[in-house]
């Protein structure tokens, strides 16, 4: 039985992992299992697949392969005896080695598999760029992403060629920590990621992905995994980009969220920096100079200035809808929905309101998404 975060699978996680592993049973379809199975996927679990599999609520090409299943504790055995031979833990939606920020994002997945030990919460920044950037900008990346780890915040990425591993390799120069989501399964790794693999696990570092071992990367599954890496993180710096680079998905994926997305500014002649002076030119991200500047964004940089006083430049770079969102708040914790009943927000405007007053340090969000100034 597969090792998870908690020890040994409850009934239900065993059966949430079988129905993972079915090719193209995502998210809202599993969720439409569940409700089918009562709230329960664990009531499916030892009954034969075949005396539901007509009636489960899945799509068609689903169906044909959950037929071939014989009970979901079976496919479960199966999943797990894969992962032990790989090494692979299991990481649940809740529990201590899932990223606690991925939890109720929609189309987050139950579950992650991983490799690695996933440290205690802190700050983290994705950082992404391309695998093909301008020459001479890696080293700067490399740097850039070490004085990132230095000031304690963790480097989220890709494990991509290029710009993506630059950056998790300044965060193990500075003995910091950093997350990579891959586009395979963990016992898929390219030659490269294999390399980099044992010094993830000797320096802090994960490697986390969706996919159930044996499934290879593939075009869709690559922008399927940037949802993770800004879903994991609070904040999306674009490190650099061309006009097809893949990080611009995990700025619109971050942007869907709620995350605030910043860029690097590149030479306008520059065709590798084009994604990133777009990025900004459209106003879907702000400016990014510095490590000490993005650092501050998620919260670590003691020196920033506060409301109420307001001093410095920090309450100016602010944008408008986060300064009105910080005027609706007050010392007592509010929840989401009182706030928005005041504010003249959308629903998604408000909560990327609030997330970058919460990463600026100026709004802590207490359980049940009540919030309050600090």
């Amino acid at each position: 039985m597969t090792e998870t975060d908690t020890g040994t699978p409850t009934g239900e996680h065993r059966a949430c992992l079988a129905l993972w592993a079915i090719p193209g049973l995502g998210p809202r379809t599993l969720d439409a299992v569940r409700a089918f199975a009562g709230g329960q996927l664990s009531r499916l679990a030892s009954a034969p697949v075949r005396d539901w599999v007509s009636d489960v609520p899945v799509p068609a090409p689903v169906r044909q392969r959950l037929a071939t299943v014989a009970s979901l504790d079976d496919l479960a055995s199966r999943v797990e005896s894969a992962c032990d031979a790989a090494g692979i833990r299991v990481a649940f939606a809740g529990t201590p080695a899932h990223p606690g920020r991925l939890v109720g994002l929609e189309d987050a997945p139950p579950l992650l598999f991983y490799r690695g030990e996933p440290g205690p919460p802190r700050r983290r920044l994705a950082m992404v760029g391309s695998r093909h950037p301008d020459q001479g900008f890696l080293p700067f990346a490399r740097t850039f992403a070490r004085q990132v780890a230095e000031a304690g915040v963790g480097v989220v990425s890709g494990a991509a060629e290029g710009v993506d591993r630059a950056c998790h390799w300044g965060a193990l120069d500075a003995a910091g920590e950093t997350w990579a989501f891959l586009g395979s399964a963990l016992d898929q790794l390219d030659p490269a990621q294999a390399r980099l693999l044992p010094h993830f696990l000797a320096r802090g570092g994960v490697f986390f992905s969706e996919l159930p071992p044996g499934v290879r990367a593939s075009t869709t599954t690559f922008p399927r995994r940037n949802r993770l890496i800004a879903g994991a993180s609070d904040a999306v710096l674009v490190m650099r980009a061309g006009l097809e680079s893949g990080s611009l998905y995990t700025a619109d994926a971050a942007r869907t969220q709620g995350r605030p997305v910043f860029a690097l500014p590149g030479d306008v002649w520059q065709p590798a920096a084009a994604g990133c002076n777009a990025l900004l030119a459209d106003g879907r991200a702000r400016a990014c100079t510095s490590a000490e500047a993005i650092c501050a964004v998620v919260g670590v940089h003691s020196g920033r200035a506060v409301p109420p006083g307001r001093e410095g430049g920090w309450w100016e770079a602010l944008s408008v809808e986060a300064r009105g969102a910080y005027g609706l708040l007050d010392r007592v914790p509010r929840s989401f929905d009182e706030v928005l009943a005041q504010s003249p927000l959308s629903p998604a405007a408000l909560t990327s309101a609030l997330v970058e007053l919460e990463l600026s340090g100026l709004v802590v969000q207490h359980p049940g998404k009540r919030y309050e100034k600090v």
